[in-house]
């Protein structure tokens, strides 16, 4: 995990020391020509000058423009593109974005149109996240850019020696969450993830319970273990507990931790199979989350269910035609063991349900249909009406894409089985994929528990050029929005 030493200042733009000094330039309105956008602290004379349009420099999002230090005690100046937005999202990108752009800086100064505390912390979370680097596989041939301990600062009106902790705790858990997705499915099996959300709680008021087979076994949890019986590496539930003494909300997070989905005998296309080490970005998702919960010492219980398997097929593996009984009795005809995210998540809220949380959200790369129907940007959200529209509203708040979507009662009858409870799916009919999966999750909430289900097929990888803060690979998605909604929930 790489995080850049947080911090921010109150000086003038000119006399502040850094290897680069990034400034925001604005796009001009109807054609007209782009502008420095001036830092929140003291007026910035120094660029009055330059003659934006003939270095090229438009504004635009993401355009990242260097040029020599002029009138600055900075080595050298980065022009960075604001667009048209001037809230936190537009700040946080910025910020990311430029970080992201100049991995070789030792020390950046960022000099935005910050004036309020609400865009500082977003230019520092958003500088944090862009600084992200994954490296554990990296080999003595590596040739492309590598961070070292880089510094940021952030200028502000007036400079808070507590204003970067939040911003960093956030950063550190979508970290966390993209190291965990980045790392190759051979290095990281269920035990592995265990062994993680372990060693993450030692210094943390956090309390892990490990489910191993034979325990799985003997509670029930066959969908757990009906996924994870073809792999030599035995599936697993974890636990994760933060419990304060005074809360009075519990939030339960279920996510699907399949570390590694090869589709089982129902097997994937080899194309398909690629990539499919990011099927456990559920889990990740839910601990890192609840890490952070536990590191911003929220007043509100936060149980995180990490239900993890890696589904491979074998002589031992589940068939097709197979039924399974999950933790609440129901049972399950499974027709496409390529469809046993829904089982492992069927588990781990029928669990949840049994403590009667204030809420329950589960996390998963569940469907393709999500991303044919959202792309790969936008969550899909489905669930109870109420907490559909608190996700829908905090996941906004923290400009993290999402879409509701309806769960039509006429899909029941999909789901009817001549010989179970429930088939997994419905084999040659993919029509509405993923409002079905739901239609199959909320079988599984409790009664009367308040639901809501974030499918991140999509969203969970970046697999084009970068954009914001985002490179390529895991994107951390919903990460933030969880935290948010965790300290949403305290506030109640």
């Amino acid at each position: 995990m790489v995080r850049p030493t947080l911090s921010t200042d109150s000086s003038a733009p000119s006399s502040i020391s850094a290897d680069v000094l990034v400034v925001g330039v604005r796009p001009g309105a109807d054609g007209a020509p782009a502008t420095i956008a001036q830092p929140a602290t003291t007026p910035f004379s120094a660029l009055d000058d330059l003659d934006l349009a003939a270095i090229g420099a438009t504004g635009a999002k993401d355009q990242l423009v260097r040029i020599p230090a002029v009138g600055v005690d900075a080595a050298s100046i980065a022009l960075i593109g604001l667009g048209s937005g001037t809230d936190a999202a537009a700040y946080r990108s910025a910020a990311g974005s430029a970080v992201r752009q100049l991995p070789h800086a030792a020390s950046i100064a960022l000099a935005l149109p910050t004036d309020t505390d609400a865009l500082v912390e977003a230019a520092l979370e958003g500088a944090a996240l862009g600084a992200y680097a994954f490296t554990r596989h990296k080999g003595a041939g590596t040739t492309g850019p590598t961070r070292g301990d880089q510094r940021v600062t952030v200028l502000a009106p007036s400079a808070a020696t507590d204003a970067a902790v939040r911003p960093a705790i956030v950063a550190d858990a979508a970290s966390l969450v993209r190291d965990l997705v980045n790392t190759a499915a051979g290095d990281l099996g269920p035990q592995d993830v265990a062994d993680v959300a372990t060693g993450l709680a030692s210094d943390l008021p956090l309390t892990v319970e490990v489910l191993d087979e034979q325990a799985l076994e003997e509670q029930g949890f066959g969908g757990i273990l009906g996924v994870g019986r073809g792999s030599a590496r035995p599936p697993r539930l974890v636990v994760v507990r933060y419990a304060p003494e005074s809360a009075t909300k519990h939030l339960a997070l279920v996510g699907k931790g399949i570390t590694f989905d090869s589709g089982g005998l129902s097997l994937k296309p080899a194309a398909s199979m690629l990539g499919m080490k990011t099927d456990m970005t559920g889990a990740a998702t839910v601990l890192a989350a609840t890490v952070a919960a536990a590191r911003l010492g929220l007043d509100v219980r936060v149980t995180a269910w990490l239900a993890l398997a890696e589904n491979m097929p074998s002589g031992t593996a589940t068939r097709p035609g197979d039924v399974l009984t999950l933790k609440n009795g129901k049972t399950v005809e499974v027709t496409n063991t390529d469809a046993e995210g829904r089982l492992v998540l069927g588990d781990g809220m029928a669990a949840a349900s049994l403590e009667q949380p204030d809420a329950i959200v589960d996390v998963a790369t569940l469907t393709g249909a999500q991303v044919v129907a959202l792309g790969d940007r936008t969550t899909g959200l489905m669930g109870s009406d109420d907490l559909v529209a608190k996700v829908r509203t905090v996941a906004e708040g923290v400009s993290e894409p999402i879409w509701p979507m309806p769960l039509p009662e006429e899909l029941d009858a999909r789901l009817a089985s001549d010989v179970a409870d429930m088939v997994n799916a419905t084999v040659g009919n993919p029509a509405g994929g993923m409002l079905l999966a739901g239609k199959f999750l909320e079988r599984f909430v409790g009664e009367g528990i308040p639901w809501a289900h974030l499918d991140i097929a999509g969203p969970s990888e970046h697999k084009g050029g970068g954009y914001g803060w985002l490179g390529k690979g895991a994107t951390g998605v919903m990460v933030r929005t969880l935290i948010a909604l965790a300290e949403d929930l305290q506030s109640e």
